[in-house]
């Protein structure tokens, strides 16, 4: 396919942002017509024929290597999940209850107070695997506040039994709860509606709910409203599904499945594929995983994907539309959610990880190609990324706390705002690309002495005291150091022909700056938690950052000279030095 034929799938943001009021009783109506034939989407599609019996043998191997990937769930897991979400339905209920008596209001009306939970992200669309997490919004009345959901549910919840790893991140763009409740991850966020009370039988179709909702209710709301749309404007749900299993498979393999990190998250990932399939009714998973590197490969951005038509309505909410919103205008890679009121999904994209994207796509369709020419195998497709190969220098940025729990919230903090650091790292001259990792590492160490205790906080961590096990020290006093450290990697700008002298990368700017952000979190307690910046070169990379194997021989970090905080032998092109 051209890029001119791509083009073409792109109107102009004239067209897109042509803002149709919708009649509530025409909201079940996503088609939209020409030459009197209907269609799903904002132009008709590609092609309307079915797939050749190639593209229809390449999906049944296709589908056999995803489940040698092992991307479907097993039954019992299945029903401990169904079991989770009962209990986690039970939960709510009793949590507006008891918020409902402490606000004075009587038993009888408190125990009608009511409170649902809906399931939105891979869940509900049915695309989740053996650990997935399930995406949960929990609909409470207008007098439980989000104050109560995090002092209140979030202790409710960690004295639930079977449940671990209880955090809140109340200041995240989506306030959110993360937990585990019989080894089934969740993520909780909330909705509060103006009602009185919130029936059973709860509809979230009807705009009118979102009537008098802060822009935290809507986003929450957004989520659950979107999956159910996206699975309304698809063709085809069995191949919809499929198709969604394999690109979300390979956005993981190659690291680049992570909103937080700047990448794309469930939803936007979900959105492109229905936009394929919306382009290719007819066709099969394995035509549509083909069409969809090429198409993606060669979109023009910063033209938005868009399912359906942008749509206003009569509530005082915000719209996407970059004509009136500078904001929206800076949108890099905007993928526009279908359910009203329409949002960016990909708000978080900076320039470098747009770039890491459209050469995962590019290395993506080769490897397609040659599947449907039968000269490569599907598991090439998702072989693991090389992140901690690829680069010569990174940045380590390390949290630390005196126990897990605040270790949970303030790495969660910590990693909310690296985008941050990212984008700041962006204007470095020199420097082509900051590459963030999709996940932080946690360690667990115990310190007998001070001096561990300070090291350990600075990214220092022994030998020795790395090995220690608690077991081997009873009866002996310490301390515990709880850390997690996530990894942005550097490309930095190749000498020009002719060019004397070493260069030098001065990142000490965005990376104070960055350090000074976290620490203005309002739980920040310096007695208790650290945050610290280092540089780290491939060479002494740790070992946990590799499966087993993979690095045969590790090499410890050189030891930092006292005054001058250089490694010894440090290169003059060496990202400048530590920030604490």
């Amino acid at each position: 396919m051209s890029a001119n034929s791509v083009s073409r799938l792109c109107p102009p943001y004239h067209k897109h942002l042509h803002l149709q009021t919708r009649n509530p009783s025409e909201v079940s109506k996503v088609m939209a017509f020409q030459d009197d034939k209907p269609y799903l989407g904002v132009t008709r599609p590609i092609t309307t024929a079915e797939s050749n019996p190639r593209e229809k043998e390449v999906t049944v191997t296709l589908m056999e290597e995803l489940r040698r990937q092992k991307t479907f769930e097993s039954e019992q897991e299945c029903r401990t999940r169904e079991i989770v979400l009962g209990k986690v339905a039970a939960l709510v209920k009793k949590f507006v209850y008891q918020v409902s008596i402490a606000r004075g209001l009587s038993e009888a009306t408190a125990n009608a107070a009511g409170g649902k939970i809906f399931t939105f992200g891979s869940y509900r669309l049915g695309v989740h695997g053996p650990g997935t997490d399930i995406d949960t919004l929990c609909v409470v009345p207008k007098h439980v506040s989000r104050e109560d959901f995090f002092d209140v549910f979030e202790g409710m919840l960690k004295e639930m039994e079977g449940v671990t790893e209880v955090s809140g991140v109340p200041d995240a763009y989506v306030p959110v709860i993360g937990a585990k409740i019989m080894g089934i991850p969740l993520d909780f966020t909330m909705a509060r509606l103006a009602l009185s009370t919130i029936p059973d039988d709860l509809s979230l179709k009807d705009d009118n709910l979102l009537r008098n909702l802060d822009e935290r209710c809507v986003r929450s709301l957004n989520g659950s409203r979107v999956t159910d749309e996206i699975l309304r404007l698809v063709p085809n749900v069995e191949v919809f599904r499929d198709s969604l299993r394999c690109i979300k498979l390979w956005a993981q393999r190659r690291a680049i499945y992570s909103n937080v990190s700047g990448f794309l998250g469930g939803v936007a990932w979900a959105m492109l594929v229905a936009r394929i399939c919306q382009l290719y009714p007819n066709v099969a998973a394995g035509a549509i995983v083909s069409r969809f590197f090429i198409i993606m490969h060669q979109w023009s951005w910063p033209e938005p994907v868009l399912l359906k038509q942008i749509e206003d309505g009569p509530l005082p909410v915000r719209v996407w539309n970059p004509k009136l919103y500078p904001g929206d205008r800076s949108h890099r890679m905007p993928i526009i959610t279908p359910a009203y009121p329409s949002m960016c999904a990909t708000h978080n994209v900076t320039a470098s990880t747009q770039m890491i994207m459209t050469e995962e796509f590019k290395k993506a369709s080769e490897v397609v190609e040659r599947v449907i020419v039968g000269t490569a195998e599907w598991s090439e497709l998702f072989k693991k990324h090389d992140f901690f190969h690829k680069y010569r220098y990174y940045l380590m940025v390390l949290a630390s706390a005196a126990n897990a729990d605040l270790q949970c919230k303030w790495s969660g903090t910590v990693e909310s705002k690296l985008r941050q650091l990212v984008m700041k790292l962006e204007y470095v001259e020199s420097l082509v690309i900051a590459h963030p990792f999709i996940k932080g590492f946690d360690q667990e160490v115990l310190c007998l002495t001070d001096e561990e205790f300070r090291a350990v906080a600075e990214g220092e961590i022994p030998p020795a005291t790395l090995k220690r096990k608690k077991e081997d020290c009873e009866g002996i006093e310490g301390r515990m150091v709880y850390t997690t450290a996530f990894y942005i990697g550097l490309a930095v700008e190749p000498k020009q022909p002719g060019q004397q002298g070493p260069r030098k990368l001065d990142i000490s700017y965005p990376t104070n700056e960055f350090v000074k952000m976290v620490k203005t979190w309002d739980k920040y307690d310096p007695a208790t938690m650290g945050v610290v910046v280092l540089n780290i070169r491939r060479s002494s990379l740790p070992d946990d950052v590799f499966d087993p194997g993979e690095k045969q021989k590790p090499i410890l970090k050189r030891p930092i000279q006292k005054g001058t905080g250089k490694t010894d032998k440090e290169s003059p092109d060496l990202p400048n030095k530590r920030r604490k």
